[in-house]
């Protein structure tokens, strides 16, 4: 496949030779969802590494959940000066783009362990009431009310499951600060020890963190120790004897593969497939292609632009013999919190016939930004080009438009297994 895109601190060749780049988009999709899964992705992005993450980035000012429009507004110089990343926030300033981001070194590693599948904090995943968090704007302003934020799910094994903490608990403060009515991408900061109003680098492993919380009318108070914890971008479930929902939260490196081989020993023969890619802000373009290879048997996936010079990514054979999964129906859930590379890989399933995609239209992230590095260490991504999927489409501000256009969560997976029940299996 030309086109393995890396992205690090330091500019490094593909042994392929194609491009380092970037999109950018995670802070929106909070705002899409009202949740937030996994830690990192309080760092403004998904993803750094083999390639690109979704997410606004880090430059994008982050406020309510229901207020944030995704604009990337450039920072006040000084307080750049203050976080240290001086010249990356002089030159996105000067870009006029609403898409790049600056970093500071230390942002950007922690940005680089998410995209490699880790990040420091204490394995929880946070989430505001549905009903409540339809009017987030106006009750995030009124410090202690609005939204509630409960633990969402709590990571096997991780510091907050050994400290007894649930799924279903009301989160009232971390660290003393009240985190009611606050936008979850705020409170995943807090969690994981950044700056709640710009979240960035996280806090070392073994540092502490108390929670306040309540359950069933009774308050409980637990101090958990950060640690380092890989992320779980893949995760799978069989919904009936016929019927695999594989849910794909981010491109981390390895997704891909993962992907690959729950199609392989956890789909049965001729089984529905689910691929759920709802609230996916993106991740690296490269674990996209190899996810995209898995349903594919070869062609294009996408093509893009790199300062003008038009370029494509094609679908890889499975180096490990034909699964017969290219054979299989297959329906892609997606919804406002789907953006870059799962868009790329959305619409190219889409294009190509090869699945039926259901839900909302999606974010509409279909730029490509290059990370920089500064001689003081920051780090600037800019954009350079765009891409489309294999039909022509352009996604940048339009987004995937549904086959079958479905609202609200539970309907749209109920739509989508209907409709993977009246598909039928290639010959």
């Amino acid at each position: 496949m030309p086109g393995s895109w890396f992205l690090d601190t330091r500019p490094r060749r593909s042994r392929r030779g194609a491009l380092t780049v970037v999109f950018a988009g995670v802070l929106a999709t909070g705002a899409a969802t009202g949740a937030l899964g996994g830690e990192p992705t309080a760092l403004g992005s998904v993803a750094p590494g083999s390639a690109a993450h979704g997410g606004t980035g880090r430059g994008a000012p982050v406020g309510d959940a229901a207020t944030d429009d995704g604009k990337n507004t450039p920072r006040d110089p000084r307080e750049a000066r203050a976080r240290g990343a001086d010249l990356a926030e002089l030159t996105v300033s000067r870009s006029g783009d609403r898409w790049s981001a600056a970093y500071t070194a230390r942002e950007y590693e922690g940005l680089r362990q998410a995209l490699d599948g880790s990040y420091v904090g204490v394995g929880i995943s946070v989430r505001q009431a549905r009903s409540a968090a339809r009017n987030a704007e106006g009750a995030a302003r009124r410090a202690g009310h609005g939204p509630a934020v409960t633990v969402d799910r709590v990571r096997s094994g991780s510091p907050a499951d050994r400290a007894g903490v649930r799924a279903g608990d009301r989160l009232r403060t971390v660290d003393g600060h009240k985190v009611t009515g606050r936008p979850v991408t705020a409170v995943v900061a807090l969690l994981r020890g950044s700056d709640p109003d710009a979240p960035g680098g996280a806090a070392a492993p073994g540092t502490d963190v108390t929670l306040r919380l309540t359950r069933d009318g009774k308050t409980l108070v637990r101090t958990l120790r950060r640690e380092r914890l890989s992320t779980e971008p893949v995760r799978v479930q069989r919904l009936d004897d016929d019927v695999t929902r594989i849910k794909v939260g981010s491109f981390t490196r390895g997704s891909g593969e993962q992907v690959r081989e729950a199609l392989r020993s956890r789909v049965p023969e001729d089984g529905g497939i689910l691929l759920d890619l709802r609230g996916n802000a993106g991740g690296l373009v490269e674990e996209a292609v190899t996810t995209a290879s898995a349903f594919l048997d070869g062609g294009l996936v996408a093509t893009y632009d790199d300062h003008g010079t038009q370029r494509a990514l094609y679908a890889d054979r499975d180096p490990r013999g034909g699964s017969g999964v290219e054979r299989r129906p297959v329906v892609v859930l997606v919804d406002g919190g789907t953006m870059s590379a799962a868009e790329l890989l959305a619409g190219a399933l889409q294009d190509r016939g090869r699945a039926v995609v259901v839900g909302s239209r999606t974010f509409g992230k279909g730029s490509v930004q290059m990370p920089r590095p500064q001689p003081d260490g920051s780090v600037a991504e800019l954009t350079v080009g765009h891409y489309s999927t294999p039909s022509g489409r352009h996604v940048e501000g339009r987004g995937i438009a549904p086959d079958l256009p479905v609202s609200g969560t539970g309907e749209s997976l109920a739509r989508a297994r209907k409709v993977l029940s009246g598909l039928e299996a290639r010959s």
